[in-house]
């Protein structure tokens, strides 16, 4: 039996917050009105989704019509693009990226397969996409441009705000207007949103991301902005998103985000010093391994790290043994092979074999990092003598 659990998975999934769930309880048991009802129980969880929609817009410096409650990240993803597409009479130009989640990813590849043209720009070695190069890919067709706000396996931040300002110049002198989307699931609660500053169209989080429960997102929608729903069945949230609105859910995401947004700078000094602490660890006490990303551009609170010579997934398996909870990398692409964001990082395939992701949150401690590093060395150790490859590395410099 392992001595302590340590749970370094933030990026897949966060524990839900007391406070939230204290501020969730009554909509449960005693506030259990269906918002669109006329009755006085009705008209109370209509209260708690207007306060929610405009605290939420309030953070996001939106307006209240401006913002959308849905299911989780990738249903706003979804109707973010499919909505605009579907808005217009012609299967225009989209630009990407070729680390997209799946949600934005798998999306742009069933649209190519169904007449669109898509663009996957490249990135860096740390993940991050270059302006010129996005610049040069816009054409007179271009009506959409997905490009996620960071990275959720490394962490690289990309350069939204540039990209929003450029498009919002050019749009003053084309006839057919780029919609601007950007999935932040990895920056919400780790980054002050500011949809006028990012001068993004759409942008779409999810709760459980920082310390709500799962099964609830937002998705903000410019005023003016082209755009049908891509389910139907009733007049909730403008017809955008129909179906009975989850109300325990909107508070409790409204009440995290709120928390996040208060104590942000407090808690990403701490996760990027714990962050910090385990990369120079790892370096110090494992040879031959790869850092991913985790530089200036990137959120605090992701460490990729490639340890040559092992498979990703076998050394999950022994961390967890210890109590240690990480990742090989998005929680959503579980058995999809290896990773398209090391891939166009040009990551060496084989290293990429054996990556973990490591991110952190607010409950992480030093002592989480200390018993990390007391065990990591050893696995990964115990992992390479049992590994041809490694072997073969051996007798090949003779050892």
């Amino acid at each position: 039996m392992q001595s302590r659990k340590v749970y370094l998975d933030n990026s897949a999934t966060t524990i839900v917050n007391a406070e939230v769930i204290k501020d969730m309880e009554a909509y449960f048991a005693n506030i259990y009105g269906n918002a669109s009802s006329i009755h006085s129980f009705g008209r109370q969880a209509k209260e708690a989704l207007n306060n929610s929609r405009e605290q939420i817009a309030s953070l996001l410096n939106a307006s209240v019509d401006e913002i959308f409650f849905t299911g989780c990240g990738t249903e706003s993803d979804n109707i973010a693009i499919f909505g605009i597409l579907n808005a217009h009479d012609f299967k225009g130009h989209i630009i990407t990226t070729k680390i997209e989640h799946h949600a934005v990813l798998y999306s742009c590849q069933y649209l190519e397969k169904n007449g669109y043209n898509v663009t996957y720009l490249d990135v860096d070695k740390d993940g991050v996409i270059s302006l010129e190069d996005f610049k040069r890919t816009v054409r007179d067709d271009t009506v959409l441009v997905s490009i996620m706000h960071a990275n959720n396996e490394v962490g690289a931040i990309q350069p939204i705000e540039e990209i929003g300002a450029y498009l919002q110049t050019i749009n003053e002198s084309r006839n057919n207007k780029i919609y601007f989307h950007t999935d932040a699931v990895q920056t919400a609660g780790k980054v002050h949103l500011d949809v006028k500053a990012l001068k993004v169209d759409l942008l779409a989080i999810s709760g459980h991301k920082f310390y709500a429960p799962k099964g609830i997102g937002v998705l903000y929608v410019k005023k003016g902005t082209k755009i049908k729903p891509i389910t139907f069945g009733g007049s909730q949230e403008s017809e955008l998103r129909p179906g009975t609105e989850n109300i325990p859910y909107i508070v409790g995401i409204t009440k995290a985000f709120e928390i996040a947004n208060a104590y942000l700078e407090e808690n990403n000094k701490r996760v990027l010093f714990l962050r910090e602490e385990l990369k120079e660890g790892v370096i110090k006490k494992i040879p031959e391994v790869i850092i991913n990303g985790s530089g200036s551009k990137a959120v605090s609170s992701i460490l990729n790290v490639s340890f040559k010579y092992i498979e990703g997934e076998a050394l999950l398996v022994m961390l967890d043994m210890c109590g240690i909870a990480a990742s090989t990398g998005s929680a959503c692409a579980v058995g999809l092979g290896g990773s398209h964001v090391l891939q166009a990082m040009c990551v060496d395939p084989i290293a990429a074999q054996g990556t973990i992701r490591f991110s952190f949150g607010c409950y992480n401690t030093q002592n989480d990092v200390d018993y990390v590093l007391e065990h990591l060395p050893k696995i990964v150790e115990k992992l390479r003598l049992m590994s041809p490859m490694y072997k073969g590395k051996v007798l090949k410099q003779g050892f």
